[in-house]
């Protein structure tokens, strides 16, 4: 017998308790018959601009995974989004593919990482060479960019918002986001690849795509895109860009 509200698929997100964009930009994107349920990681929002403390902030989070996916699956899910981002681009492209394998064991579901979802929409649209904004500090700016290079494109332009606390990360103004777009843009960038699922970038990236006749990704429109096609559902959407549209 299927679930009565979420009788095409139910979906888990695990987040970081200071997340407070990952379930809206989901649930702009629900289609009906499918339903998202949220897990949250307990992190501290207390600064994490030196190496240390940032350090620490991303083995928290990393240590909490399990314990949200083991209150996740007792829903039952299935299908399960990673929606925090530094914790799936760690280990190079190689090492993020088996930590998510051994979440998948755990959760015994497919799991969506934000990192493998931008891959697969880069392919779609056959881009190679990428620009990258970021929330991050310079130690997570390098492990993302290890991650696309180690992928097969090429990183043209990274720009690191350096966002102090894990809370700042939602409050950067849309119009900041618009103008580090722009900021990004060049004829050497086939796309714009938005990572950190706390930045607000969803209706900044679908504007930006019409303004710029280009790929913009957001990372939590493009996981939710690559959450619904490993389930085989097809459902198209205006409210994500090209992606949702056209794959």
């Amino acid at each position: 017998m299927s679930d009565t509200t979420g009788y095409r698929a139910n979906i888990g997100v695990i987040v970081p308790s200071s997340n407070t964009t990952v379930q809206p930009e989901c649930d702009d994107l629900r289609p009906y018959g499918i339903t998202n349920h949220i897990g949250r990681v307990t992190v501290k929002t207390g600064s994490i601009a030196d190496p240390a403390a940032y350090r620490a902030h991303v083995e928290l989070m990393r240590q909490g995974i399990g314990g949200a996916i083991d209150q996740l699956t007792t829903a039952p899910i299935d299908h399960l989004i990673m929606g925090v981002a530094i914790e799936t681009f760690q280990g190079g492209y190689e090492g993020a593919a088996r930590f998510r394998e051994l979440l998948e064991a755990q959760a015994k579901v497919r799991v969506t990482f934000g990192s493998e979802a931008l891959v697969a929409a880069l392919r779609k649209f056959g881009a190679r060479r990428i620009a990258v904004l970021t929330p991050h500090q310079p130690e997570g700016d390098a492990i993302v960019q290890t991650y696309f290079e180690e992928a097969g494109f090429g990183v043209v332009r990274l720009l690191g918002l350096k966002c102090a606390k894990p809370t700042d990360i939602a409050r950067v103004p849309r119009a900041t986001l618009a103008a580090s777009v722009q900021q990004l843009n060049g004829d050497d960038a086939d796309a714009i690849v938005q990572v950190g699922t706390a930045l607000a970038m969803a209706p900044v990236a679908t504007a930006a795509e019409l303004m710029l006749g280009k790929p913009v990704l957001a990372i939590n429109p493009t996981s939710y895109w690559h959450a619904l096609r490993m389930l085989g559902h097809e459902d198209r959407s205006d409210r994500a860009g090209r992606l949702m549209r056209e794959f």
